[in-house]
């Protein structure tokens, strides 16, 4: 275990153990308050009790003139002995202070102990409600604290833990039949459209304007397509992830760079790659997506004779993806706003032909799903600097 690792489950110790060492720390503070009060007052009464004792001896004592020492005889032997008395009765009364200070510390010890203990023990409840929510996710949402005890207010808690995962797993579930439904009944009637202009389009009898509204209708349906299937897949991208398996990234941006045809597209677009292997956990499918949207961004919003730097690396914690390209100004205010479904760039608004503005949307969407970050740039030469940082897999 290196030394990081140990300061990070120091950290974490101190982290899950902070209110029972505050609780430990103010019980000792007022178990030390209310001991020295006590003992104060102890000593307080402990002396006055034995000043009343010998007042006689005293008053005896005080009333020789100034300068005369007691004459020898039996008045003066009990002078001498109620003052030997009262040099006794201050040493007990130190000794005393001394004795119960030191039992004050060694009990004070002890409470601290008992403290920490009973503090530890009426806080488990809420550790076990802390561990279920940690253990929570969209699949294990049918699991429950069930806490037995009293009807305390830590059981309390827990009850109405439980009856919000009850509401959360009906609306997940709900979300889920949802997202299966719309696929079903959103592909199935543009896919029929689609079929039909097809037809139409090999019709031999169709006249040309018949043609050219058939072809202008298979492009805005194959518009709604994407918008749907962009759609769709947000909607999944930003549920709990059901597969989870070591991927190596590089084959994943390979894969990508092998659907990607820069060469039959409008405007000359020069990719730089720079990959190095990159193991994280994940889903296959998911992490494709999210690089060709990526990719699909930076070739899109370019400028002519443009070009995008694909860089893929294992840093320490993870593996990053940057992507960067030579495109138009960004606006600095509008990068935040960019990772916002139907969200386009000013200049980009009415040009919807370039896509429904889902694309770094689901990338953001897909990225947090793995437990990861992505972050954008936009330099002052204009493009996006886009970063993607995701954990590591298994070693």
């Amino acid at each position: 275990m290196t030394v990081q690792e140990r300061m990070e489950r120091g950290r974490l110790w101190w982290n899950s153990r902070r209110l029972r060492l505050r609780l430990t720390i103010l019980f000792g503070v007022l178990f030390f308050a209310a001991g020295t009060i006590l003992l104060w007052l102890t000593y307080l009464f402990t002396a006055q009790a034995m000043n009343q004792q010998f007042a006689g001896g005293l008053a005896k004592v005080k009333a020789l003139p100034p300068g005369v020492a007691p004459q020898p005889g039996p008045a003066a032997g009990d002078v001498v002995f109620q003052a030997d008395v009262e040099q006794r009765a201050d040493s007990v009364l130190g000794d005393m202070v001394r004795s119960s200070m030191l039992v004050l510390v060694l009990v004070g010890a002890v409470a601290l102990v008992l403290g920490y203990v009973v503090a530890d023990r009426a806080l488990r409840p809420l550790d076990r409600v802390t561990e279920t929510a940690q253990r929570l996710s969209e699949s294990t949402l049918h699991q429950r604290i069930g806490l037995r005890g009293p009807p305390d207010e830590v059981r309390r808690l827990a009850d109405t833990f439980d009856a919000m995962l009850d509401r959360l797993n009906r609306v997940f579930d709900a979300q889920r039949r949802f997202i299966a439904n719309a696929s079903r009944e959103l592909r199935t009637p543009l896919a029929i459209s689609r079929t039909v202009l097809e037809v139409s389009l090999e019709e031999p009898a169709a006249s040309p304007d018949l043609k050219a509204l058939a072809r202008a209708l298979l492009g805005t349906n194959a518009r709604y397509e994407r918008l749907i299937e962009g759609l769709l897949l947000l909607a999944q991208s930003e549920q709990e992830l059901t597969v989870r398996k070591p991927v190596d990234l590089e084959q994943v941006v390979r894969t990508v760079l092998e659907q990607i045809d820069l060469q039959s597209r409008k405007r000359p677009i020069t990719l730089h790659q720079d990959l190095r292997p990159a193991l994280v956990e994940g889903d296959p499918l998911f992490l494709e997506r999210c690089v060709f949207n990526l990719l699909e961004n930076a070739i899109k919003h370019n400028v002519r004779d443009g070009e995008v730097w694909l860089t893929l690396r294992r840093e320490r914690g993870g593996a990053v993806i940057t992507v960067r390209n030579t495109g138009p100004l960004v606006p600095p205010y509008e990068v935040d706003d960019l990772f916002e479904p139907f969200s386009r760039m000013q200049a980009d608004r009415v040009r919807s032909f370039k896509g429904a503005g889902l694309g770094l949307s689901i990338v953001r969407a897909i990225v947090r799903a793995h437990g990861g970050q992505v972050e954008a740039v936009a330099p002052e030469q204009g493009g996006l600097h886009v970063t993607v940082r995701l954990p590591h897999g298994p070693r």
